[in-house]
């Protein structure tokens, strides 16, 4: 007899097992390290900007946040878990299939057990820490003071407590429905929960579990549809937001009524715990259903079709008024003046004489247009360049304002072709130079802009301080990264502005300020070479052990890292302030949550033709701000935010968040608060919302007979809204120009006249007093044109413009050579008791060279049109010879350039009065000359004919040498 024995069991080798332990601890180290440096290089950044307490708060917030979501769902879990396995019956009688069950589960029961809670725990951990702004905001709530209309709750409740009750809600539902299942399947695996035979069977265990955690749950949803009557006020209908007719009398009622239920049902399943009766609760449940559906559905419907419908505008219309004085508030146009306009459309001599101040600053120089001038006379080298467009401002210049257009040069790293080495792009090319500005009412005798600061070095009326900074270290297209600064008396490597060929030509600087983290020392410098994933940064022997390295440079990035609770303006703009070049960017804060605020998105609010593609982290609002004004240094990157409304109180529950990060009105500098302006997105927003809310009662706002919107951008192909315009201008009603925002309305609607139906300014002028705003500061002005004499919307003046002969035939005279003509902004103007259209033409190569330069200027008044080489000429013109004001641009005498020195007219009657056609017999033969020779250039291309097409040609060219000799002799 012979015995087998068992193979013996492989035993482990101890070498692999310490190699897997040691790469997995080097693993860990590793990733660990990599997770240390990314947080370690945002306090750096933080620490060096002096905010950071706003990265401590943060992190200490998530934490917090992800130890009691995880605390929250993992401790509940794992509770649930034990007792379903702890109170299983001890001799249960098991099916072959639960048997199969068991014997697959038990050996993984342990680590289930623990693993189970933990995995849950995790996500519930990760979504609460994601929820932090809402529960800090909670904890530091504020009233406003004022109450909605339908339950009387201040507003703050909806601000701030009910997002936070519906988290928590939400968060509780979600563990008890884990708990809830994961109990009933231990308690089916080990018997306490038994299927079979047409029959449940319960223990009293795991009844008295099941029940529990189901009456809770059912407590909670009661909780959860009573918060819901609240948010009946936040929730859109077809025509509003907030609580309607409906709402009122069927839904809030219907809602109260299901809440109470199922509390009353939660008490049943309390019973049920009890006594081990499941018949009441199961029924309390079906009847629950049914209730809901009978006073949550059918109800509503029912009072809907049966009651609102024939009688809508008589039952809505307090809703209606509720919507439209929540909305008003909510956007900050119950504010808004309004005054009946009578536009006149005729025209007369001297008509402009009491507008002299706004004909004076009228912007012939448009931002969206000149860029590529301003780079072509201002650049000096490829690797510079300009924002596009250019922003808007205005300065004191010899003790007037003047509006002007500006732009800093920046680098441009793309241009730097072979010279992009590594060592350039970090350390020689780190900073752009100087601010360009030009006046926007003038132009030079050539069409280009007139200059009040330009130049390399700068030299202008803006640079005049000692302590000017010309050096743009942080702006929009600034490098990634770049590090900077050494040792006194190490030589200067960073290229300051060329002054020739070669490198001795060349004027380099040294950074001195204080603009970013330390890079000095070893450590440091892995930190970045990680972060930046640049072995370059860790062995390059340029670097020293003053070096800084900047980045984050763009100033919405750096004020969006230091205040995340704001959305911020799209357009910040450079500005020079008390002798230094800052970025002023506006900060909102917003809300979806406002009582019967109607929700708008922001990011159509705020796109036309200058920014088609913003950027917005929150779409959807119905409440917002310009809280807070924030500078940023263009040399050092210094950042500070300024309290400028400090009644918001969205804004006052952030600053007891990030206390001492924000400063108060009172330290804005009087330079600062002459710089500051009304700002662009919030405009946008507010006309949006003006379209439908400029009427103060609900049954106009029921009938809608009075809508309006925003033209679309008439010199554009595409469909997108006309931008708002900053000009110095004198209102109707106001007794001295101020620097304001512009925008037109147009009926509403897809087929509608374009004609206009209302004209809205905002005053955008903080002031020059320290610390303290104008008191006109942001006030709303319309003027409701009235509609028994139509005036032209910018559609129609386009229209005009493009169809008129004398103008279309000289624009395609200049489009036959090589040339492209650009239509400028329409700038609409309410002066001379009517409105004033303006659109300068610009006339640029069609080659790779660009260079757009002003040539003539469009302008329109009623039905009568002008079309002149200089403003000035073109509103005299209009005006019978005399407009009885002076433009900016009255004192030049533009060059020769082939163009009608007429008027143009359009309709019958057409062309100024007092100057009859203006257009001389000869001066007409001589266009119809060069008409017909672009024609027969056409047809003879079209045929192959290249005999007849030279002879065109010839006969083109002379007509247009024709038309110049004409324009040079007046």
């Amino acid at each position: 007899m012979t015995t087998t024995s068992a193979p013996n069991q492989a035993t482990p080798n101890p070498v692999r097992r310490a190699i897997a332990i040691t790469l997995a601890v080097i693993a860990v180290v590793v990733v660990g390290f990599f997770v240390f440096a990314s947080l370690y290089a945002d306090w750096l950044w933080y620490d060096q900007l002096g905010f950071s307490s706003v990265l401590w708060t943060q992190w200490t917030a998530r934490v917090i946040m992800f130890v009691v979501g995880f605390l929250a769902m993992a401790v509940p879990v794992f509770i649930a878990i034990q007792l379903a396995y702890r109170l299983r019956p001890v001799y249960a009688r098991l099916t072959s299939q639960l048997d199969h069950y068991q014997e697959v589960v038990e050996p993984l029961r342990r680590l289930a057990m623990w693993g189970i809670p933990v995995f849950f725990g995790f996500f519930a951990g990760f979504a609460a820490s994601a929820q932090w702004q809402t529960a800090w905001l909670w904890f530091n709530r504020v009233d406003t003071g004022d109450l909605d209309p339908q339950f009387q709750m201040d507003t703050g409740f909806y601000l701030f407590s009910l997002p936070f009750f519906s988290s928590v809600l939400g968060f509780a539902s979600a563990v008890l429905l884990v708990s809830l299942l994961l109990s009933a399947l231990v308690a089916y695996l080990y018997g306490s929960v038994r299927v079979g035979q047409r029959e449940l069977r319960i223990s009293k265990a795991a009844r008295i579990q099941l029940a529990v955690l189901a009456g809770l749950y059912l407590l909670v949803q009661g909780v959860s549809i009573w918060l819901d009557r609240y948010k009946t006020l936040t929730q859109q209908s077809d025509r509003i937001t907030g609580a309607s007719y409906v709402d009122d009398h069927a839904v809030i009622p219907g809602l109260t009524i299901i809440a109470i239920a199922a509390a009353i049902v939660a008490v049943l399943f309390f019973v049920t715990a009890i006594i081990g009766r499941w018949r009441f609760p199961l029924i309390g449940v079906g009847l629950l259903v049914v209730s809901a559906l009978v006073v949550g559905v059918a109800y509503p419907w029912v009072v809907t079709n049966l009651q609102v419908r024939p009688n809508q505008e008589t039952l809505e219309s307090p809703y209606y008024q509720r919507n439209i004085d929540a909305t008003k508030k909510a956007y900050g146009i119950d504010g808004l003046t309004k005054n009946d306009f009578q536009a006149v459309t005729n025209v007369a001599p001297g008509q402009l004489r009491s507008d002299a101040q706004t004909t004076a600053s009228i912007r012939i120089m448009d931002p969206a247009i000149i860029s590529p001038t301003v780079r072509q006379i201002e650049q000096y080298r490829a690797y510079y360049q300009f924002t596009n467009p250019l922003d808007v401002d205005r300065y004191q210049i010899d003790g007037k304002s003047q509006d002007t257009v500006v732009s800093v040069r920046e680098l441009n790293m793309a241009q730097l072709g072979q010279a992009a080495s590594w060592y350039n792009s970090t350390l020689v090319y780190t900073h752009g130079y100087g601010m360009v500005a030009a006046k926007g009412n003038e132009r030079t005798a050539d069409g280009n802009p007139v200059f009040i600061e330009r130049g390399i070095p700068t030299t202008g009326a803006l640079t005049t301080s000692e302590k000017y900074e010309p050096r743009i270290y942080f702006g929009e297209n600034s490098p990634p990264y770049s590090i900077v600064g050494a040792p006194e008396g190490t030589p200067d490597i960073e290229l300051d502005y060329p002054r020739g060929t070669g490198d001795a030509a060349q004027t380099k600087t040294t950074f001195e300020g204080n603009g970013g983290p330390n890079v000095g020392n070893p450590f440091n410098r892995l930190i970045y070479s990680l972060k930046f994933q640049s072995t370059d940064i860790l062995l390059s022997d340029g670097i020293n052990a003053d070096s800084q390295i900047l980045y984050d440079r763009d100033p919405i990035d750096r004020v969006n890292k230091v205040a995340p609770y704001l959305e911020l303006d799209n357009d910040p703009y450079p500005s020079v302030v008390d002798g230094r070049i800052v970025w002023i960017v506006d900060g909102y804060t917003l809300s979806a949550n406002y009582p019967y605020s109607s929700i708008v998105s922001l990011r159509d609010a705020i796109s036309d033709t200058t920014n088609t593609t913003p950027r917005v982290a929150l779409d959807d609002v119905n409440y917002i701000r310009n809280s807070v004004k924030a500078t940023v240094d263009a040399y050092d990157g210094k950042v500070t935010l300024y309290a400028w409304d400090d009644t918001d109180p969205l804004l006052k529950a952030w600053q007891k968040i990030y206390p001492s990060t924000v400063k108060p009105l009172s330290d804005m500098s009087a330079d600062l608060m002459s710089h500051v302006r009304y700002p662009t997105d919030l405009f946008k927003v507010q006309r949006a919302m003006l379209g439908t809310y400029h009427v103060d009662d609900a049954g106009s706002f029921y009938q809608r007979d009075n809508a309006w919107k925003t033209p679309n951008d008439p010199t554009q192909k595409n469909p997108v809204l006309q931008p708002p315009y900053y000009l110095t201008m004198k209102m109707p009603g106001q007794d001295a120009a101020s620097y304001s925002m512009f925008t037109t309305f147009i009926p509403g609607g897809d087929d509608t006249r374009n004609v206009l139906m209302g004209y809205l300014s905002v005053d955008s002028d903080a002031g020059a007093t320290a610390g303290v705003k104008s008191p006109n500061y942001g006030k709303l002005r319309m003027l409701e044109i009235n509609a028994e004499t139509p005036v032209p919307g910018p559609g129609q003046v386009q229209n005009t413009f493009d169809a008129d002969p004398s103008v279309s035939a000289f624009i395609n005279i200049l489009k036959q050579g090589q040339s492209d003509v650009i239509n400028g902004n329409l700038l609409t103007l309410p002066v001379g008791g009517g409105l004033l259209y303006v659109q300068p033409v610009f006339v640029q190569s069609s080659g790779s060279t660009k260079l757009p330069t002003l040539q003539k200027v469009l302008v329109a008044f009623g039905n009568q049109v002008a079309f002149e080489s200089t403003l000035q000429d073109a509103l005299d013109k209009l005006f019978g010879g005399d407009s009885g004001a002076s433009a900016g641009d009255g004192d030049v005498t533009p060059s020769a350039t082939p163009s009608p020195s007429a008027t143009a007219g359009s309709g019958s009657g057409s062309g100024a009065t007092g100057g009859g056609t203006g257009t001389s017999v000869e001066f007409q033969a001589a266009l119809k000359d060069a008409q017909q020779a672009m024609l027969d250039r056409q047809s003879a291309l079209t045929q192959g004919d290249w005999t007849k097409y030279g002879e065109a040609d010839a006969r083109l060219t002379a007509a247009l040498q024709k038309l110049i000799q004409l324009e040079g002799q007046g």
